[in-house]
């Protein structure tokens, strides 16, 4: 049976506007790809690159609930703030950011990695000093590479000890091209 795509949109609006929901998403393209751009009613829970949709849903379900379907308008903020964002019009995000699923180890280090300011880099180990834990630079990478919300939690940010772009779930490509948009310069 086909649902007529107009009631199906219907569906999904009210869901969201009902708070059914334990996770709303949605897809946007951006000038790094297209993305999966999630929220729970805390915040901002998930930013994906180049998205498998149906793997990101059976995912977010793990995480946040079963409660998990395509609706737009709960993610509208967000797209809004990327958009801004990748135009040059924006250097900090106001979106609230729902980091409750993660261990307390990456909680910390993502905290931390949000002071890291538009436009500046740090390194793996400047990270994990400042969080108390300076022998620990590879655990913070482990750490950064899960980051469900980059971009907005800005792990392009971090470079290795010699300022070389290392590491980056969303490919060295977009992390430069991330770094450029921002014109970073070593903390």
């Amino acid at each position: 049976m086909t649902v007529p795509a107009k009631t199906d949109l219907a569906f999904r609006e009210r869901a969201a506007a009902e708070a059914l929901l334990d996770v709303a998403y949605d897809l946007t393209d951006s000038p790094i790809g297209p993305l999966l751009v999630a929220t729970t009613e805390r915040g901002l829970c998930e930013i994906a690159f180049d998205p498998d949709p149906e793997a990101e849903v059976e995912r977010l379900s793990r995480l946040h609930g079963v409660r998990v379907l395509r609706a737009a308008r709960p993610v509208d903020e967000a797209r809004r703030e990327l958009d801004e964002y990748f135009e040059g019009r924006r250097h900090e995000f106001d979106l609230p950011v729902d980091l409750s699923a993660l261990p307390a180890f990456q909680q910390s280090v993502l905290a931390e990695l949000q002071r890291v300011p538009y436009g500046r880099v740090d390194t793996y180990g400047g990270l994990a000093t400042r969080i108390g834990k300076p022998k620990a630079a590879r655990a913070v990478g482990g750490a950064l590479n899960r980051n469900p919300v980059p971009i907005v939690v800005p792990c392009h940010r971090i470079v290795g000890s010699t300022g070389s772009l290392v590491g980056y779930a969303g490919g060295l490509e977009r992390k430069q091209l991330l770094l450029s948009l921002e014109g970073g310069t070593l903390v």
